[in-house]
């Protein structure tokens, strides 16, 4: 089996993947009052299958009315990839782990992606 992929069919595959569908995942966008509650909670997520993968992104400042004060706070994000028809599983989950009365849970529709990422994406959720 040769190391390397002919580059007929790598590009074949890179241009398969601009044009896959994914609309059967999305990406929760979920905010976090500190990078280890992000962890905390993408660990849990992706150990319950309720996720393929969680990214963290820490050092986000949040400017936003809160009780009728414009507040600014240091936060970091969580990006959860997961199907579209777990997002209501997650989202109840993030909501019983989080330490706020009401955390940032949204989802983001991913559209097209790397047909082999999907996939796998696919395979690691429930």
């Amino acid at each position: 089996m040769p190391d390397t992929i002919p580059d007929t069919v790598a590009k074949a595959g890179a241009n398969a993947g601009a044009n896959a569908g994914a609309e059967d995942l999305v990406f929760a966008y979920i905010t976090a009052g500190s990078r280890e509650e992000a962890l905390r909670i993408g660990r849990i997520l992706v150990e319950e299958r309720l996720a393929a993968c969680a990214n963290v992104l820490g050092g986000m400042t949040s400017v936003y009315r809160w009780n009728g004060a414009v507040e600014q706070a240091e936060e970091a994000v969580l990006i959860a990839k997961t199907r579209a028809g777990l997002f209501d599983r997650l989202a109840g989950r993030v909501r019983d782990l989080h330490s706020y009365d009401t955390p940032c849970v949204v989802e983001l529709a991913v559209g097209r992606g790397n047909p082999a990422y999907l996939d796998w994406l696919r395979a690691e959720t429930a």
